[in-house]
């Protein structure tokens, strides 16, 4: 990537794309996306009870906690933060 990409915000922006797609709607079965919702609802709230837990941390170690990737990791802790504000 180049200098200057925010990679957590690129997802971000990726994921509101999808949840937005009219075409995505259309195509997809909506047990599948409920089931997306709730996987994602679940990491977050794993990733509240490990950061109570364990106060503040890296992705990388968030990450290694919940099982993720560092990019999954480091969604989740931007997610979590903005939600703050």
């Amino acid at each position: 990537m180049g200098e200057g990409v925010d990679p957590t915000q690129m997802c971000q922006d990726l994921v509101n794309k999808i949840a937005r797609s009219e075409q995505l709607l259309a195509i997809a079965d909506p047990d599948l996306l409920v089931l997306f919702e709730d996987w994602l609802e679940e990491l977050e709230r794993e990733a509240r009870i490990v950061l109570d837990k364990h106060g503040a941390m890296e992705a990388d170690q968030l990450a290694e906690k919940l099982g993720l990737s560092r990019r999954g990791a480091t969604f989740l802790l931007s997610k979590l933060e903005r939600e703050r504000i």
